[in-house]
């Protein structure tokens, strides 16, 4: 039995900041992981397949979403986005929570020319990107890019090409 936590789940968008939150709010859906790698230190990379799905909360003022892998034939929840837009900072605030690995991790959203770009810290204390790049209303290309030498170069840690599975573009405006 389904069930929701009670002013969680929103079918609306704030509209006070309907046009910011958009930025993430176009993802809202299920989405398919086609194909995640994971390039190790020893060169080789781990290849899984998910989903993602994108989803209105609190009252229309923030976006969660729930990544998962594909384990055994069924779908694992590997962690969950939160992120709402802070007018204070003209940018989106954002916590990825993943409890099987212990790991919490806070990242700044902004839109840079067509990508989105999150910046935080890695769990070892790293710069961190989150990008999100060559987005359509069916397709995005995801990717997550440390540095080890103060931002002077810049390291691949996974990267994602992500289809939409539904129909689903977002809630009513």
């Amino acid at each position: 039995m389904a069930s929701s936590i009670q002013g969680l789940v929103s079918e609306v968008v704030d509209p006070e900041f309907k046009d910011k939150l958009m930025l993430f709010g176009q993802f809202v859906g299920d989405w398919e992981i086609l194909e995640a790698r994971y390039p190790q230190p020893d060169g080789t990379i781990i290849k899984r397949q998910g989903e993602i799905h994108f989803g209105w909360i609190l009252d229309g003022r923030g976006v969660q979403d729930v990544w998962m892998i594909r384990k055994e034939g069924r779908a694992v929840p590997v962690g969950t986005t939160i992120r709402f837009y802070d007018p204070k900072i003209e940018a989106w605030q954002n916590i990825w929570i993943a409890p099987m690995h212990g790991l919490i991790q806070t990242f700044i959203a902004r839109k840079i020319d067509d990508t989105i770009v999150l910046k935080g810290k890695s769990k070892d204390g790293y710069p961190e990107h989150w990008i999100f790049s060559k987005i359509t209303p069916h397709a995005f290309h995801w990717k997550a890019i440390e540095s080890h030498d103060n931002e002077e170069s810049w390291q691949l840690t996974e990267e994602m090409q992500v289809s939409r599975m539904s129909t689903k573009l977002s809630a009513q405006v």
